[in-house]
């Protein structure tokens, strides 16, 4: 039984290739479509990742096909990588054409050249200098190719003066680690008809400083139609449900108008048992957004967020301490 730890050296193979998983050092699973062998049949591909051992990483960018029963090497991927391929009757030698150096080398068995990774002689660092960037990408956490540049043009790391970092293809670690959500589609029109008809309900907070009345949260209630909007502070969260309970009876007398429903996230202050009975008693609609989907209450999200960066442009421009937060937030909204 041929040894798994056999490579072949393939001037027909367009990409590193192996079915074995246990050959890899580290693979991201993720279906890529599939690869088509000389008999026109065809194999998915899995994965992607690197083989080797931990001390000493051998061969990056290596396919992970299902079902292929041989361990092939990539002879054009190698020489993309900068590498120079040389066949000789009885070996093929891999090295670096600049620095005249041998990194690895194949033996000719029968009338094939075998790449032995579990030889000594045969043991080396297939790393191009594109390979030692993306290597010091991941070991700096992920910083941006960029940022490298910077560093290396100030001379402030000294192992990174000879490399320059190019974002030749996608970090798929950086896209799933920093990624975000896109924004829902804006609506072109207005959900209601009239004022009160529909209210979204937030808090933001708690704010690391106390406000000078002894608050550090801030309860926003915007109006759908006219975008009016209400602030309330609060000592702790569960105060919301009385401030709520307050201004609808406020309103109710002042306006002569009801509420017709009101829009709010999961958090506990809005989804209990209070907050239930009074709506129901009011004959007022309460509706919650979708647990960590943030962009359905999007009106008051957007309105928080302009409200605190208001506040802090506000006391910065006015050197005021940092307690009048809350009365920052109110000359807003008046």
């Amino acid at each position: 039984m041929e040894s798994m730890q056999l490579w072949y050296l393939d001037s027909g193979c367009s990409k590193h290739m192996t079915g074995d998983k246990s050959q890899f050092v580290n693979i991201t699973f993720k279906q890529e479509g599939h690869v088509t062998y000389g008999d026109n049949n065809k194999g998915r591909i899995l994965g992607r990742g690197s083989i080797g051992d931990k001390s000493n990483l051998l061969i990056h960018d290596v396919l992970y096909v299902e079902g292929l029963k041989h361990n092939l090497i990539s002879i054009s991927q190698l020489c993309d990588k900068g590498y120079q391929v040389i066949f000789k009757q009885n070996s093929c030698e891999i090295c670096l054409p600049n620095l005249k150096e041998v990194m690895l080398i194949g033996k000719r068995i029968n009338n094939v050249y075998l790449l032995d990774t579990s030889s000594s002689c045969s043991i080396g660092c297939l790393l191009s200098n594109h390979d030692e960037s993306w290597l010091c990408h991941r070991r700096i956490t992920h910083i941006h190719m960029n940022h490298l540049n910077k560093l290396i043009s100030k001379d402030l790391v000294i192992v990174l003066s000879n490399l320059k970092f190019e974002k030749d293809h996608i970090c798929e670690a950086f896209q799933m680690g920093k990624q975000i959500k896109h924004s829902f589609k804006l609506k072109n029109v207005v959900s209601s008809s009239k004022p009160l008809e529909l209210l979204h309900m937030d808090l933001f907070g708690p704010s690391r400083t106390m406000s000078l009345g002894g608050n550090y949260y801030a309860f926003v209630i915007v109006d759908d139609f006219s975008r009016y909007t209400w602030t309330l502070f609060l000592e702790s969260k569960s105060d919301a449900f009385f401030a709520f309970k307050n201004l609808t009876r406020r309103l109710q007398n002042t306006k002569s108008s009801s509420i017709g429903s009101i829009r709010c996230e999961n958090g506990g202050e809005f989804q209990n048992e209070n907050f239930s009975k009074f709506c129901e008693k009011m004959g007022i609609l309460h509706n919650f957004s979708t647990p960590r989907t943030p962009q359905q209450n999007g009106v008051v999200e957007r309105k928080n967020k302009s409200l605190e960066e208001l506040a802090r442009t506000m006391l910065s421009e006015s050197s005021l301490p940092k307690y009048f937060w809350a009365d920052a937030v109110r000359i807003e909204c008046s």
